[in-house]
């Protein structure tokens, strides 16, 4: 049975940081996208980032909104990704997701994600 499981939520001041992880058990997902989005309240889930795989080695791409505050990273030997989360709003208060999508090298797209953690609550204060 697959399990993805987040934690390093919490609530930080506007300016701090934050770093999220996610443990995927079950099986590998080193040749799978990994990504990471967010839901606010009242709002859809969205994109925030991720980490597919490329001929080059790992492809990274993120949402306009975290570009240059937050960094994705993998770890495929120990099936973890992790969210870097730095220079916090208080927009990005939100539930985390970290997602894989087992069909795919490359997704940014929820619909293409089979697999979805329980999510992490991350508060920012003004």
């Amino acid at each position: 049975q697959v399990q993805l499981g987040e934690s390093g939520g919490g609530l930080v001041q506007a300016g701090g940081s934050l770093r999220l992880s996610c443990v995927a058990s079950g099986r590998t997902f080193s040749t799978s996208a990994m990504g990471w989005f967010r839901q606010a309240p009242g709002k859809e889930r969205e994109f925030v980032a991720v980490a597919g795989i490329a001929r080059s080695g790992d492809s990274t791409h993120y949402a306009d909104s975290v570009k240059g505050r937050f960094t994705i990273s993998r770890d495929n030997a120990k099936n973890t990704m992790y969210l870097q989360m730095n220079s916090l709003k208080p927009e990005d208060t939100a539930v985390y997701y970290c997602a894989v999508a087992s069909r795919y090298y490359y997704a940014t797209t929820p619909a293409r994600y089979d697999y979805w953690g329980q999510g992490t609550q991350v508060t920012v204060s003004s």
